[in-house]
């Protein structure tokens, strides 16, 4: 939506939810910079000015390099760095700070992982967020998200949980219980795990294959609050919805985790455990081991293989200084359109998946709040807060996890995922903007909110994440990611972006390169 229709939409809200001006708002831009990922194309680097030496090299700083330094660590190879862009190493699952409160600039939770994501499970133990009690795995309290979990705004007032329930009717909970046991169905045809892994089941390259739009009118479902529901989910977790992701993602999103319940049938969501400032907690928590092996500040912009290994040239953006590290293997944990771009002679498998996978942007608002906002009626304030047919996905509460129960100034992170069509204006549009985009459509719901907002942090990702299309799957699960002299690890890999995704493919291709350099990787890694 262009801003003037936001604001006219704003404007023709009832009397009641009519938002009052906006206070003087102090803000700007955070979290990543378009401009230091952009030199990479706009940028001639001159010859380096000194060469220095690693046994390995990792390629990037999200969570699938922090993954694969990880492994390396626990293989027991010491010698390597990890060439990070930002001044800050997590990729999508950065901080930022306000009002003396942590607050996340991308990623905000992460669901608590099943039996398939084994690898997610050591680093939570590692990391003391769980624990083995008279045999059974628990999870550290103060770390699963508090209750209330969920709400969304519906009819003037708040319900719990996300999907539409209050007077529905008996055709809209008919098509809810048939798309539950579609889901149920789905599952017991061909298994669904997180990680996903290698897909070969035929039911599951048939789904592949067509957008989930298009399966669900195949299957009769077209009640209009299912179909939001399930276009929001797409939009949460792939950032674009339902006419765009594959019947394969559609059904993945529920049949890989918590199912489909309808209301009034018995089933509970998972938990999730998620911090104020989100998976940033996870991340500097890998990357703090690292010290001096992590070089931020990095843009790399060469990676060849050379006469006895590698060479990985990248230029320091702030002093323009340029340096090469000779390498046996590199770990290349870099999205597929930058791998493409600096690999001197890029695999066939890299080109074709630069040129096929579609990256969603997307928008972080973090909305300082100086004083507690006035609430609609209906379910209490909860952690994730969603208001029906918003063109956002509503905002979470940085300050949900804190033990005080008492209502108080609080920063709000709000989320948008813009369409790819809308990646130019990332760039030219002014932080203001994305302010007041988010001040309209929360204005609805808390029509207090613009006159007690105090400060904006805007984050814009213009590839945020890959958005899994039909087709993504087939073409993903053959390919070569291990070889001699390289490892490929990044969530457009999996063709969907979420962190158990990241960190075992970033894990795998640590414990391939240490393997590759001679090292011995110990059984538990495996």
């Amino acid at each position: 939506m262009r801003r003037r229709e936001w604001l006219a939409a704003a404007a023709a809200l009832p009397a009641y939810g009519c938002a009052p001006a906006l206070a003087p708002v102090e803000g700007g831009f955070a979290g990543p910079s378009p401009e230091r990922g952009h030199l990479l194309r706009a940028t001639r680097v001159g010859a380096p000015s000194q060469v220095r030496r690693a046994r390995l090299v990792i390629a990037g700083g999200g969570i699938a390099g922090l993954a694969a330094a990880r492994a390396l660590r626990l293989a027991g190879v010491d010698d390597f760095v990890l060439l990070e862009l930002e001044d800050e190493s997590g990729g999508n699952s950065r901080a930022g700070r306000l009002a003396g409160l942590d607050c996340p600039l991308g990623a905000h939770y992460l669901p608590v992982p099943g039996d398939g994501a084994h690898h997610v499970q050591d680093l939570l133990e590692e990391m003391g967020l769980r624990r083995r009690i008279s045999g059974r795995w628990t999870y550290d309290e103060r770390h699963l998200c508090h209750s209330p979990q969920e709400r969304l705004y519906f009819r003037g007032e708040w319900q719990e949980g996300l999907l539409p329930a209050h007077g529905i009717g008996a055709p809209t909970q008919a098509q809810y219980v048939k798309f539950a046991r579609l889901v149920d169905r789905a599952s017991r045809e061909a298994r669904y795990s997180m990680p996903a892994g290698t897909t070969t089941a035929p039911a599951h390259l048939a789904l592949d294959a067509i957008p989930f739009a298009e399966w669900l009118g195949r299957e009769g479902l077209d009640d209009e609050h299912l179909l939001w529901y399930l276009d929001y989910c797409c939009r949460d977790d792939y950032g674009a919805g339902i006419a765009a992701v594959s019947a394969w993602a559609g059904l993945h999103y529920f049949a890989s985790r918590h199912g489909f319940h309808p209301p009034g049938e018995e089933g509970e969501r998972d938990a999730v455990l998620t911090w104020p400032q989100g998976n940033a907690y996870l991340a500097r928590g890998l990357a703090a081991p690292l010290g001096a092996r992590l070089h931020a500040s990095r843009v790399v912009t060469r990676i060849e293989a050379v006469r006895g290994g590698m060479q990985v040239d990248a230029v320091d953006p702030l002093s323009g200084v340029a340096e090469r590290w000779d390498a046996l293997h590199v770990v290349v944990a870099l999205p597929v359109f930058v791998a493409a771009r600096v690999l001197a002679s890029p695999p066939y498998f890299v080109m074709q998946a630069a040129r096929a996978t579609r990256h969603a942007p997307w928008v972080v608002a973090n909305l300082q709040i100086r004083e507690p906002l006035r609430d609609r009626p209906g379910a209490a304030p909860s952690w994730d807060n969603v208001p029906y047919g918003s063109a956002g996905l509503g905002y979470v509460d940085a300050g949900h996890q804190r033990l005080d129960p008492r209502p108080a100034p609080t920063v709000l992170t709000w989320y948008l995922a813009p369409g790819e069509s809308a990646r130019a204006q990332l760039l030219s549009a002014p932080w203001t903007h994305w302010r007041d985009l988010a001040a309209a459509e929360l204005a609805a719901p808390h029509p207090d909110l613009p006159g007690k907002l105090q400060r904006v942090l805007v984050a814009r990702y213009g590839h945020a994440m890959a958005t899994p299309v039909p087709g993504t799957r087939a073409r993903l699960r053959a390919v070569p990611l291990h070889g001699r002299a390289m490892s490929f690890a990044h969530s457009d890999w999996a063709g969907y972006s979420v962190f158990e995704e990241a960190f075992t493919l970033g894990h795998e291709a640590g414990v391939a390169a240490a393997r590759a350099v001679g090292a011995r990787v110990p059984a538990r890694l495996t």
